[in-house]
């Protein structure tokens, strides 16, 4: 395959754990069909962070002026929220660069639509998704189709979703790292919306403060509809008394108002999609099935948002295989108590840890 998909890995937020772990994440990339190179100082060490702020800088800098279209974090972790202020973002969208992350990547998604309006995609990490000695089917089936152009319809199977038909900018990512930009210049401003949000090592009751953040802060309720993804390894207390997940959505519903949609495959686990973040799609709900058309061929922009969306990477073929697949996927918003641990986002969770995740028929993750 010619290098018009090839993927250069970075690291700009948390320093990598594993150097043989990032080996085979390049080679496993590249046995996808996308030869992938490494950023000279994708291994460096300052702190807890992938280097320096200004080594973090610039690699990204060297991201942008390499000639591999697809650019992907190696990691998640934290780190990108100090750098927001230093990114030439304007020079970042005309790069045409599709840039792929997951976790604390979600500022980098976020600030990026923000600032220019251009299209980024989170889901994928190369340590987390690729970096194991075996790659899951399902993530790296979707994410290969979504860079290659051939994901129209993402369909997946839900246990609770309120009905929905509409279309929206999709935006979403990490709840925290969502929240962690509300009042800030990199927190995009769309009403219409689709918004999607998924966390990890996050109490039920840590999650519903950021929500209520969000709605307090008027987000939410300017929504068509919010898709949950999975909310992994947490730990519930005995005074909880019944407070979990599904307790939070309840209470989101009510309080909302706004369609609420279970069982995205997005998270801190091992089976996941790739998405775009800032293009508009379109989404529908069957008994048990959610559709998100990602590629509609249709460019009327009436959605109210702050920028247009003049990079926006459009798909032109259904791909009828990735819904069968999918639907095969985790289902509800209810991780389930699990095993605590540091919660930085880290984008490595994904194959860094063994964990019971409930999912439809009993299926574990």
């Amino acid at each position: 395959m010619s290098n018009k998909q090839g993927i250069y890995l970075f690291s700009p937020s948390s320093a990598v754990a594993d150097p043989k772990a990032l080996e085979r994440a390049r080679k496993n990339l590249t046995a996808e069909g996308f030869p992938t190179v490494v950023d000279r100082d994708a291994l460096a060490v300052h702190q807890r962070f992938a280097g320096t702020d200004a080594q973090r800088l610039a690699a990204l800098d060297r991201a942008l002026k390499q000639k591999h279209p697809i650019v992907m974090a190696t990691r998640g972790g934290y780190g990108l929220g100090r750098l927001l202020p230093m990114i030439d973002w304007k020079a970042v969208a005309d790069s045409g660069k599709r840039f792929v992350g997951m976790s604390d990547f979600t500022v980098f998604n976020l600030a990026l639509l923000a600032q220019t309006g251009a299209v980024s995609y989170t889901g994928a990490t190369a340590i987390a998704d690729f970096g194991g000695k075996k790659v899951d089917e399902l993530t790296g089936a979707l994410f290969g189709e979504l860079m290659r152009g051939e994901l129209e319809i993402l369909s997946y199977e839900t246990a609770d979703a309120d009905p929905v038909d509409c279309r929206g900018i999709l935006w979403g990512g990490t709840l925290a790292m969502v929240a962690s930009l509300v009042g800030t210049p990199y927190m995009p401003r769309i009403r219409g919306g689709i918004l999607f949000l998924e966390d990890v090592a996050e109490h039920p009751y840590r999650a519903e403060r950021m929500l209520t953040q969000l709605w307090q802060a008027g987000i939410l309720q300017k929504q068509k509809a919010i898709l949950l993804g999975h909310f992994t390894n947490y730990r519930l207390a005995p005074n909880d008394n019944g407070f979990d997940y599904p307790e939070v959505v309840k209470w989101l519903r009510q309080t909302v108002k706004v369609p609420v949609l279970t069982g995205l495959p997005y998270g801190h686990i091992d089976s996941k999609a790739t998405l775009p973040i800032g293009k508009k799609i379109g989404l529908a709900t069957e008994p048990g099935l959610v559709h998100l058309v990602l590629d509609e061929h249709d460019h009327d922009h009436d959605d109210d948002h702050g920028h247009g969306h003049g990079h926006g990477h459009d798909h032109g073929h259904d791909h009828g295989a990735a819904e069968g697949a999918v639907n095969d996927a985790a289902n509800v918003a209810d991780g389930g108590p699990g095993t605590a641990h540091d919660h930085d986002h880290d984008g490595d969770h994904g194959h860094a840890h063994d964990h019971a995740h409930p999912g439809p028929a009993g299926q574990t993750h």
